[in-house]
């Protein structure tokens, strides 16, 4: 019996595979004037369903929140016991059901259509009741379910959280909905993080080590010492950035000096450090460093020394 499971497991896929393969037949004349109407829309589309579709429901709902188009669900069992006051007249009304023959939903069409606001079905049965009183249809039909008793919805539902993932990302090129639009969506947690934090926003809580070209050896060891960023940055007296000086070139340079008494910060700097703008995203300090394979960014902003960013830094925020 263990021996079938990889088998049943693979066929599984395959055949919900096969299902989301099947809907590129179905993306024709209705399905652009769904995404036209959706896109010129003064209100909001209301998405509802009953049972496994209408899990689906909130699923497209939330992903299209998420992408800039307005959203929300009603339960279809809901919506005859007063949710239907959620539905303005500027809004666009979408149900979704696989047989398109559900009580709930055959007491819910003419209702919706006695509003007169538009009507998508988002159905798999181009003959049922949903199918023939909604205004424009999307066709999620399967050949079959992938249960292997051809019952449990599986396939029907993957089609139809992939038609509505096609929705989404269609309104989003049309709304042009561009990274900064989704930050805004997602301020919280790593996703968010990745896309608004910027290195101005950890380099100001780090200490901000620098001396002078002419600073004793003595000066730039205590200088990386008690700052703990293992660098320093070499400025003039406007903070315009020389060189940095890390703890791998003291070694360096103790390796190869004997006489250290007349060394200083000049002696030992590297010109040219890598830098980062501080409006830059944090994300791209992070590729900064894996690309030169360092632990430290200098901040600067027109040549002018604004802080250290470390790779401490983005792996306690989550970047890493």
């Amino acid at each position: 019996m263990n021996n079938n499971i990889p088998a049943l497991a693979l066929q599984t896929i395959e055949t919900e595979a096969s299902a989301i393969l099947g809907l590129k037949a179905f993306i024709n004349n209705d399905f652009e004037k769904i995404i036209q109407a959706i896109h010129e829309a003064k209100g909001r589309l209301i998405v509802s369903g009953i049972g496994k579709s209408a899990i689906v429901a909130q699923k497209i709902v939330a992903t299209l929140n998420s992408t800039g188009t307005p959203s929300l669900f009603m339960h279809a069992a809901d919506a005859i016991h007063g949710d239907l006051g959620m539905i303005t007249s500027d809004d666009i009304v979408m149900l979704i059901s696989k047989s398109g023959e559900s009580p709930e939903i055959k007491v819910l069409i003419p209702l919706i259509n006695n509003f007169g606001n538009l009507l998508i079905g988002m159905v798999g049965n181009t003959e049922s009741f949903l199918a023939k009183q909604a205004n424009l249809m999307l066709n999620t039909t399967v050949e079959k379910e992938a249960c292997p008793n051809n019952l449990a919805p599986t396939s029907s539902t993957t089609a139809q959280m992939v038609m509505g993932d096609v929705l989404a990302v269609c309104l989003m090129k049309l709304n042009q909905f561009n990274n900064r639009d989704f930050a805004k969506f997602h301020p919280g947690g790593n996703l968010g993080k990745r896309l608004y934090l910027r290195v101005a926003d950890l380099a100001t809580a780090n200490e901000k080590p620098w001396v002078l070209a002419n600073a004793t050896l003595k000066k730039v060891i205590v200088e990386i010492t008690q700052n703990r960023m293992g660098v320093t940055a070499v400025v003039d007296e406007n903070q315009q950035l020389i060189g940095i000086i890390t703890d791998g070139d003291l070694r360096r340079m103790l390796e190869k000096t004997s006489d250290i008494s007349t060394i200083c910060a000049s002696d030992i700097l590297s010109t040219h450090p890598i830098t980062v703008q501080p409006e830059a995203l944090a994300v791209e300090a992070l590729e900064l460093l894996k690309k030169h394979d360092i632990s430290q960014l200098i901040v600067a902003e027109n040549g002018i020394y604004k802080g250290i960013i470390h790779i401490h830094d983005l792996i306690r925020e989550g970047i890493v």
